[in-house]
């Protein structure tokens, strides 16, 4: 049985034994959207508080944080278009996945979204300040190495783009 030592809105922070671990709260889960177009990937920078500064991401959003019993393609839709301003055609599940079962209990569900039409800026709602990148995946090794150079923090999911297995 764990124990709950600190709870936020979101999170919660649980002991069970010796470990320490975070965990979401109530149902809420994550999407995490590969998005595909003309050979082109979309991705995402955005200041991120734990880390003190900028990360480059593939987009990504909760499921079910503003409306119950969101789907996950739903949700991946709108969050795709909130913060790159690209509408998917069509959004397919690649999976269940853990983020960092060492240290957390969340997971987050892998899309992968096409045919997409730009119908906005994109950019986050009115608490983000998202940049959104459009990368020829050909470049993408050299596009991260470069945004690392110049100390953007890299989300570890970017590891799907740059082993191109996610293709």
């Amino acid at each position: 049985m764990s124990t709950t030592v600190w709870a936020g809105k979101f999170l919660t922070v649980q002991t069970k034994g010796t470990w320490e671990y975070a965990e979401r709260r109530g149902q809420i889960a994550a999407a995490v959207i590969v998005a595909i177009d003309a050979g082109d990937v979309i991705l995402v920078e955005q200041f991120r508080v734990p880390l003190g500064r900028a990360c480059l991401e593939l987009p990504a959003g909760l499921v079910g944080d503003e409306t119950e019993g969101e789907s996950v393609a739903v949700a991946a839709g709108r969050e795709l278009e909130e913060e790159t301003g690209y509408r998917a055609a069509a959004i397919e599940d690649l999976g269940l996945f853990y983020s960092s079962p060492g240290m957390t209990s969340e997971c987050f569900t892998l899309v992968r979204a096409t045919g997409l039409t730009k119908v906005g800026d994109g950019g986050g709602d009115g608490d983000e300040n998202i940049t959104v990148h459009r990368v020829p995946l050909a470049d993408i090794p050299a596009f991260v190495a470069a945004k690392r150079e110049a100390g953007v923090a890299i989300d570890a999911k970017m590891l799907l783009i740059l082993a191109g297995s996610i293709f």
